[in-house]
């Protein structure tokens, strides 16, 4: 079943059966995922070489929409959520040894996916725009998924939990990993597309359409805004 025509991939292209977004917000929690310094924060280049200022600019489009689309965004559903006693959560990475003996093997990877974000490193700190509030849960994961190196799945089920809104970054990476175990577990997965975000337009839609209609739905905030009020 579809709820829209966006997003759809090889499997689906012939499937007619469209659906209606519908969200019980008793049973739904809102999962922001990896919304750090580390990831969505530019960094502070002091006398840069000309290799980083060419690297800086292949990034200025990822952080034009983070600034100007995805935080924006994940703050109108954090507004909404807390103004309506729905459950919040965050997933964050973080190691909990100083070595980071303790962190998964794609996150002691060379290049890019190589993390040490040890207790304490400001870097690993969700931005302030998005901060947790009081008695919102926090987890700290060494891997992509948000399950699987937590106990999240057991703390969502404890709470009455059946349907998770997903948004952060990366969507090709640690929040594709999380939609696929939330999914595996058999929760109902809503997953933002425009609070979320890959490193390039084209890895982000390449994975909408991977995720959509199989492991989730995606839909935009308005449209779950518009079918939770």
């Amino acid at each position: 079943m579809k709820v829209n025509d966006r997003h759809v991939s090889f499997y689906y292209e012939n499937d007619n059966d469209y659906g209606t977004i519908q969200v019980e917000p008793a049973k739904t929690a809102l999962l922001v995922i990896d919304m750090q310094h580390v990831f969505i924060t530019r960094p502070k280049l002091e006398n840069p070489t000309e290799v980083e200022k060419a690297n800086a600019a292949r990034w200025e489009q990822f952080y034009q929409a983070i600034d100007t689309t995805v935080v924006p965004n994940n703050k109108r559903l954090l507004d909404y959520f807390r103004a309506h006693n729905m459950e919040v959560v965050f997933a964050k990475i973080q190691c909990q040894k100083k070595s980071g003996s303790d962190r998964s093997l794609d996150q002691k990877a060379t290049g890019y996916n190589e993390l040490l974000l040890p207790p304490g490193d400001p870097l690993a700190e969700i931005v302030p725009e998005l901060a947790p509030l009081e008695d919102e849960i926090v987890v700290s994961k060494t891997t992509d998924s948000a399950l699987t190196g937590t106990n999240l799945r057991l703390l969502l089920h404890n709470m009455g939990i059946d349907t998770v809104v997903v948004t952060g970054v990366l969507t090709d990476q640690c929040v594709s990993g999380t939609v696929r175990s939330l999914a595996d577990e058999s929760f109902k997965v809503w997953l933002i597309e425009d609070a979320c975000r890959a490193s390039t337009e084209q890895i982000q839609q390449n994975e909408l359409e991977i995720l959509n209609n199989i492991y989730c739905h995606v839909v935009t905030t308005d449209e779950l805004l518009a079918a939770l009020g």
